[in-house]
Formats: C-alpha cells, structure tokens, sequence
C-alpha cells in the first residue's frame, strides 16, 4: 500500500491478522479477514467487530450550533433531544444529496452540551467545505476529529453481551437505537451510542486514537469467545445491501434527491428553510422522478452497479449495487427504475452482459433482524 494512504489506530492490528488491505476513500482498510461470506454469516448469527475509523467526524458547539445544523439537515434538529441521534440528509441547493449523516446531541464528561456528526469518508473535506461555507460568521465552533480519534462498531446478536461487560457505565441494555451517550474511560471521554450500518442490533464506539488499540483487542477477545471476531469492509457491503441501506456513491449522489431514494423519513419540509428545501418539495411531487426499488433475480448471477433494467424490451431503470445474498441465497439489487415500474411485485429484467435475467421488484429491506 502507499504511503499516502491514512491510516486508522487499528492498521497494524490488521496487518498482523494478514487482512486483504485496499485503498478505500484514500484510507488503507481491510476489506476482509477469511472470507467476505464467512464474515458476514459470523455477524448475522453471532457478532462482528469493524474498523469504521475511515468516517469523519466532526465536534460541533457555539450559540448557532442548532441553528447552523437547522440550516444545512434536512431532518429537524429542534426536536433532537439530549442523548439522541439522528439520520439526516445534507442536500444541495437543487436538493441533490451531497451526503447522508448521523447528528448526535450528546453531553460531555464535563456536562456541556455539543453536537457531533459522522459522515462518509469519502464526503468528508466536501462536507466540511459546505459547513464553512454556510456557516461563515456564525458562533459555531467546528472541529474535525477524525484523525484524533478511532471508531469502531460491535454488530450483531452478541454485540451487547461482548460489549457490554466492557462498558458497565453505559448500561448498553437500557440505551434506545439511536441514542448515545458520553462516558469516561482511561480518563478520557467515549462516545457510545447504539447504532450501526449492518441490519443487526450493536453499537459504536469512537474513542480517542491512543486508546483504540486496546479497546479493540479487549473487544476482539471478547467476541472470539463468542464465535465472533473482526470483520472487513467487503461483508460490511453485503450486509448493508441485506438490509436495504443506501450507500453514498452507489444509492446517493449529488444527481440523486432524498425523496427518489425513498428516504422521505428523514425529510422534514413542513415549516423549514434549509438548503435544497425548495427543490426538495418539486421532488417530492414530480412523477417522472425515478425511484430506487429492491430486486430479487433468478439463478445465481450478480448483477452490477450501472447494469440495465428492463422493462417490456427498453431501459426503465438501472443498478446501483448488487450482490448473492449469504443469507438469502439468491442475488439482490438495488436500483432505481421509472416509477410505474417501481411496484413490488412488477417483473423486469436485469441485463447482465447482453443476457436479459427475470427479476422481481421487492418490497426492502430484503433482510430484517428478529427483534
């Protein structure tokens, strides 16, 4: 790998366990352990430990510290209680995503309130670009923490047994999804909050880098003696689809809108004015608009990012990501097709390389966890 890779607190571990190291948003990250299929089983059954230190993360306080997060989220920030999260869109001036996030609002060890929100590694400078820009003059006080500290998630049906013992002060059990606190450890805060990106129940953790080493390590023993252990970007991807959720680059761009992406959830319009606000409404009534669907294929062939969809013989749509489900066991896709293809149940096809294979549009997620 090159040297002008970034590299998380973790990377040596990882070099020591000989994982599949890739370029990755310019991050050297594994990619997997054994095998991607063995990894994703592992956490669906039992608990994987990941490596997301590659994320931004950005530390937000000041007087306008609300109202600067009110000006560029689409979902409403006023009503984000303390010890909450929330998962927003940051769109563009013609409602094009620019990236989706997480917008914690916790308490510090020293019980002063802050803001704090984790982006995709690969949207983080342009985040940061569009903070500065928009919130030029503002008593808003924006740190970027992504290289002082390490995050790392727990997933799984284990994942609070693992990490919970290590944890005690956090009381995991009690914690709601999507909620988060700060704790002190070795001295220094840790944010916890249950949250994750894998379609199974656990936590994330981010630490400060000096003491990611150990906190993984005692993590990684803990899970290997519950049948897990670590797991790479390459099954983080699958499970990801499994559970229908979007991924920056391949779902969301900067030609996609929330609303086409079905994401309506996480788009308040009522009574706000944030950035995209306007265009975002067009959107939300316009049904030419392409919408993105779930595909279930027959037979055993992947389909891929840009393949075709047809529809009576003609394009209608195209892939965004797909893969052969482990826990399903057939091929999945995502996708987005013109909207009077988007009923589940509607037959298209997926053109793979010249060849036309049925598929089903389906309700998503594909996969959802036994509560």
């Amino acid at each position: 790998m090159s040297d002008t890779l970034a590299h998380t607190p973790l990377t040596a571990w990882h070099a020591e366990q000989h994982a599949k190291l890739v370029d990755f948003a310019g991050w050297e990250m594994p990619i997997q352990y054994s095998s991607i299929v063995t990894e994703h089983v592992m956490t669906r059954t039992t608990v994987g430990l990941f490596d997301v230190s590659h994320m931004g993360r950005f530390r937000i306080t000041g007087t306008d510290a609300l109202r600067g997060l009110e000006r560029i989220a689409t979902r409403r920030i006023d009503t984000l209680k303390s010890g909450r999260i929330r998962y927003s869109l940051v769109t563009n001036e013609q409602g094009g995503t620019l990236d989706d996030v997480l917008i914690y609002h916790l308490l510090g060890i020293d019980a002063e309130p802050f803001y704090y929100l984790v982006v995709n590694a690969s949207n983080r400078q342009k985040i940061w670009n569009w903070l500065q820009r928009h919130w030029q003059g503002w008593d808003i006080q924006l740190q970027d923490q992504t290289l002082q500290t390490a995050m790392i998630a727990v997933q799984g049906p284990r994942a609070l047994s693992i990490a919970g013992p290590l944890l005690a002060q956090a009381s995991l059990a009690e914690m709601p999804y999507f909620s988060g606190q700060v704790v002190e450890r070795g001295g220094a805060p840790l944010i916890v909050s249950r949250t994750g990106y894998t379609g199974e129940d656990g936590v994330e953790l981010i630490a400060p880098a000096g003491q990611a080493a150990s906190l993984w390590r005692q993590l990684h023993a803990a899970a290997v003696a519950q049948g897990g252990g670590a797991v790479g970007l390459g099954a983080r991807d699958t499970l990801r689809l499994e559970a229908a959720l979007p991924l920056y680059g391949h779902e969301l761009s900067e030609e996609i809108t929330p609303i086409q992406a079905g994401l309506d959830f996480a788009v308040d319009l009522e009574g706000r004015g944030f950035l995209g606000h306007d265009a975002l409404a067009q959107a939300a009534a316009d049904p030419q608009l392409p919408r993105r669907i779930g595909l279930r294929l027959e037979g055993k062939r992947v389909p891929r990012q840009h393949y075709t969809v047809l529809g009576n013989g003609e394009a209608v749509g195209e892939i965004t990501s797909g893969t052969f489900s482990p826990t399903l066991q057939c091929p999945l896709a995502m996708g987005y097709v013109r909207q009077e293809y988007a009923r589940p149940g509607t037959v298209v096809q997926v053109d793979l390389r010249g060849r036309a294979i049925d598929a089903t549009i389906v309700k998503l997620p594909f996969y959802r966890r036994t509560p």
